[in-house]
């Protein structure tokens, strides 16, 4: 069995391991809809916005691994940590809804969060100081975009459109929107990325996402959630008790072989 690798825990390695590691989870949660989604058409998409997270993973989770300077590569970094070393928000390694392989209407809830916020973020990241961190938003902010289209567009369909279907997207919001709280605290690796220029402050981002899922959620008609005191803690490895079950999944083939590639 392949042992753990330990990570640097340098603030830039921190924050770019934040990002990749947000990309990564939530393209595995988006994976587990292959083949089961409603309409083929769908099973089509949101394959490829997991492939396009798988690849803004690896670019950032391979940078960081370059930053960190412990020869460490994407494979490594993705597949061989520790639970408690992995740095993405809660909200995404959440399960994709109740059922297997889960609730359409909270999937695409959640995918219009995240891609907001990605969007914002990978908009600012254009400006980064290191050239690299600059190249991936360039073309990560395009898939972003589609993306937040995509899923904005499902969520007013769905919370406009029949009793289940409000049903539905009323119970994602109660369980995916007091995550969101956690993607705009700010923490002494937010203060680190800023004063070096490498990124913004991710709460620099929350006034505009709240205002982008604003419309959304009022096209929907839909009511904006409450603002809650809950703070999930994955940022700081602290994770819920799903990300296990996604680990052991994702990392079995690099455990169980070494070195495996495809």
């Amino acid at each position: 069995m392949q042992p753990s690798i330990a990570v640097a825990d340098d603030l830039a390695t921190q924050y770019l391991l934040r990002i990749g590691d947000t990309a990564l989870i939530l393209a595995q949660r988006l994976g587990e809809w292959t083949g089961h989604a409603p309409v083929l058409e769908e099973d089509i998409a949101l394959a490829n916005m997991a492939l396009d997270l798988v690849g803004q993973a690896r670019a950032v989770l391979s940078h960081a691994g370059a930053i960190e300077g412990a020869g460490h590569d994407e494979d490594q970094l993705a597949f061989l940590r520790e639970e408690r070393d992995y740095r993405n928000a809660t909200l995404v390694e959440l399960p994709n809804g109740d059922g297997r392989p889960g609730d359409f209407a909270f999937t695409v809830l959640r995918n219009a969060m995240a891609a907001t916020f990605f969007r914002l973020l990978w908009t600012r990241l254009q400006a980064s100081s290191d050239a690299e961190l600059a190249a991936i938003a360039a073309k990560a902010v395009k898939e972003a975009r589609y993306h937040q289209e995509h899923s904005a567009d499902w969520v007013v369909r769905l919370g406009d459109g029949t009793a289940e279907s409000r049903r539905r997207m009323l119970a994602a919001l109660d369980t995916a929107w007091p995550y969101a709280a956690e993607l705009f605290a700010d923490d002494a690796v937010d203060e680190a990325a800023a004063a070096s220029g490498l990124g913004p402050r991710w709460g620099e981002l929350r006034a505009d996402w709240e205002s982008q899922m604003a419309e959304v959620l009022a096209e929907a008609d839909l009511p904006a959630p409450a603002a809650s005191r809950f703070l999930s803690t994955g940022k700081r490895g602290v994770h819920s008790e799903h990300m296990g079950y996604i680990l052991a999944e994702m990392q079995h083939l690099q455990r169980a072989y070494p070195g495996g590639v495809w």
